[in-house]
């Protein structure tokens, strides 16, 4: 044992070490069992992973916008048009390519029977993208 004995007429002195047996078999068991699991943990799942291919990205259209003011006054571009020019304008915008973006703004006070009338003109034309810009409330 590696500690001294309890009896009184042991003369060998007590030893004070550390009985490192022990502590060596578990480092044994432990370096078997890393040394079997370790050739699994390497083990690798062969997977097919598709091919990315890089294509030049498309150029974003142009937009024109289409604005319409509180007295039912059309705006192209910022440019005053005349309501009987607007047809000719969007099918001119429908035929180029790429074809233009068509945003339409729009006055809080002009009436919704406008803004359809040229939704519907512009559907007709052939435009395919139309978006509505608006602009949020203030929050004081």
């Amino acid at each position: 044992m590696a500690f001294g004995g309890f009896s009184q007429g042991d003369t060998r002195p007590l030893q004070s070490e550390i009985n490192m047996v022990p502590l060596i078999d578990v480092m044994l068991v432990l370096l078997i069992v890393f040394m079997i699991t370790a050739p699994l943990l390497t083990h690798s799942v062969r997977i097919d992973l598709p091919q990315a291919s890089s294509a030049p990205t498309q150029e974003k259209p142009e937009t024109v916008s289409v604005s319409i003011d509180g007295d039912g006054r059309l705006y192209w571009n910022n440019e005053a048009l005349d309501a009987a020019a607007l047809p000719a304008r969007l099918a001119a915008a429908a035929a180029r390519t790429p074809q233009p973006e068509l945003h339409l703004r729009a006055d809080r006070n002009t009436r919704y029977e406008t803004i359809a009338e040229v939704m519907s003109k512009a559907r007709s034309a052939g435009i395919e993208k139309m978006g509505f810009v608006t602009v949020p409330e203030r929050s004081d």
